[in-house]
This record gives structure tokens, sequence and C-alpha cells, in this order.
């Protein structure tokens, strides 16, 4: 929520950003179509490669070192993400979560690798590195998700620390939302900023993370789309990766990850495949988009990128050629 609002009013107007040998406006569009972005050309940028939802510098900065040390793609994407599970700062995701309406901070969380290999861990209590604990499930067990009190004696029976995740912050911010609330299971648009994170290594593999505490002052059992292999997250080798970010009922309803690897398979860019993702949701009938926020990010087997919302505050994290910086992503605009 923080990250949002400071992404929000610090956004730039009609300024672009150079990317290679192209320029991405980010100037308010007030046509009646999706905003048409020059594809992205990175196909002459170096591996390795990492890119994130929202401004996670410090994460992308880890994955990448983990990168530079002769890591791989999903030891970085691991690592990464477990840095913004860490930051109590961070409202969205890990420990200091915002909890659900009955005072719960409850973790989704996957991971997928180069073999097309998936874990899983959904409404998870208790533990801070639900990323983890995933990639635990992912090759350490016959199956892909685990979810409540399962995943966490897992996570406890393979070493994992168990500890209250709940801060004295997000435990004030939630107190300060029930004085407020109706207390209806109404969906909450403020608080979604998961971290989804696609790495490229050096050998050209790839891998992708999602991790978060899902909406905030959300009904008891909820679960998004990040932990949700083809919605969340999608990883095909041969093509290429997404994640998605925002309101995670949307997002399944179009088994968005999924959707924009299957578009690039096609021969879209991953910019060109991002948008048209977008455009499947806002473009349904009655959709209700100019009151939710969804965002992709996507990257192809060339290394090239792309990223795309619904709304102009989402932005990107991109760590390639020494450069760690804050992409900020075009968006749709229909008035």
């Amino acid at each position: 929520m923080n990250r949002r609002k400071f992404i929000k009013n610090t956004s730039i107007t009609g300024i672009g950003l150079a990317l290679g040998n192209s320029v991405v406006s980010c100037a308010e569009n007030n046509s009646d179509k999706p905003t048409v972005t020059t594809p992205i050309d990175n196909s002459k940028g170096s591996l390795p490669l990492v890119i994130a939802t929202w401004h996670v510098k410090n994460a992308t900065a880890k994955a990448m070192k983990v990168l530079q040390s002769g890591g791989n793609a999903l030891d970085a994407v691991e690592q990464g993400c477990m840095v913004e599970e860490a930051d109590i700062k961070n409202s969205s995701v890990g420990k200091g979560g915002l909890p659900d309406r009955d005072g719960n901070v409850t973790l989704d969380a996957c991971i997928m690798d180069k073999d097309g290999n998936c874990g899983s861990v959904v409404f998870l209590k208790d533990i801070t590195h639900a990323v983890s604990v995933a990639r635990k499930v992912m090759e350490d067990t016959p199956h892909v998700m685990l979810a409540g009190e399962g995943a966490k004696q897992f996570a406890i029976s393979q070493g994992f620390k168990e500890e209250d995740l709940l801060t004295e912050g997000s435990k004030k911010a939630w107190e300060d939302w029930k004085v407020k609330s109706e207390y209806k299971p109404i969906i909450n648009i403020e608080n979604h900023d998961t971290i989804g994170m696609l790495a490229i290594d050096k050998n050209g593999d790839i891998a992708g993370a999602c991790t978060t505490s899902g909406l905030a002052y959300k009904m008891q059992g909820r679960v998004g789309d990040s932990p949700i292999i083809g919605s969340g997250l999608f990883i095909d080798n041969e093509i290429g990766g997404c994640v998605a970010t925002g309101l995670g009922e949307e997002v399944v309803k179009t088994v968005g990850s999924f959707l924009v690897v299957e578009l690039m398979r096609q021969g879209k860019t991953p910019q060109q495949a991002c948008e048209e993702a977008i455009s499947r949701i806002v473009n349904k009938p009655n959709s209700d988009y100019k009151n939710f926020q969804v965002g992709y990010i996507a990257v192809n087997k060339k290394g090239e990128t792309g990223s795309y919302s619904i709304h102009q505050w989402f932005s990107m994290t991109k760590f390639q050629d020494g450069k760690n910086e804050q992409i900020q992503s075009d968006y749709f605009n229909k008035t």
C-alpha cells in the first residue's frame, strides 16, 4: 500500500524512459484505446537478467548477486523474494503483512523452475519464508501444493522457524480498519502488491517465484492468484515467463500468467503479450476494471521484457547490464 501511494504520487508525466533503442512514454493518454507501447528491444542485453514487480531494488540486487556468483535462476528468485518476505516495512509480503479481517497473517507463495517443476503453499501461518517452503514442496514431496495447517507442519518438519508474523505496525493498521469498516467481505483494492520475480541465468534458463500476504483484511481462508501455477506465475523455458500482481480474483479468471506465455509462444513480444492479457480483463462484459488493479511483467527467451497494468502506478524493477532500475510501466487508459 505504501509502495503504491509512493509510485502514484511520484509518477512522471510526459517523460520517456530510454530502454535500449526504444523509448516508453509515461505520459497520460486520454484516448479510448489501450496505450500502444513501443516493443522493448533487449535482444542485445547480456545475461543474467532479473525483473520483479514493484520497486524492490534490494530484492533484485540480491537475486543478481546470486546469479553473478554462479547460482542458477531458481536460487536467484527464491533468495530475491526472501528479502521482501523478511522486510517488516513491506505490508503486503511475509512478516509484517497485513492480516485478514480476523487478524491472521496468512501467506501464499509459489515457485517454478526451468523444467516445469513447481511448488506452492496457501494459507500458511507463522512461517516467514513461504517461498522457501514452496520450493521444499516442489523438491521434497510428490505434490505441487500444500495448504493451511498441513503446510505449516511440513515447514516445521523441514526446519523452518515458527514465529508471529503480525507486527505492531500491521496490528495497529488492522485495528484502525476495524473501527472504520462495516466488517463486510468487500474486496479491498488498496493492498495487494505481491512480489513476483523472474530471472534468466547465464545458461539462458528461466525460473520464477511469487509470494504475498494477500489482500488486506480479506475473509479468512481467501486465496488469490499468487500461489496458483498458471495464474500468478508461469514458466516455459522454451518460451519465457510471466508473473502477476494485483487483484488475484481477476487474474485467476483469465489464467493470466499462462495466457501471457502462450501469447509469446504465438509470436508476440513480452510487451504485446502483457497488453493483450490486460485487455482480456478490461474488455470482459461488465468489467469493473476502474475499481481494481492488475499488472503483469514478462520475459522471453531472448531476454526481452514487458510490463503493463490497468492503472498508472504499477512499476517493474529490472537488473540487467549492471543497472538496477525502476521502470514505470505503461498502462491501459480508457475513459
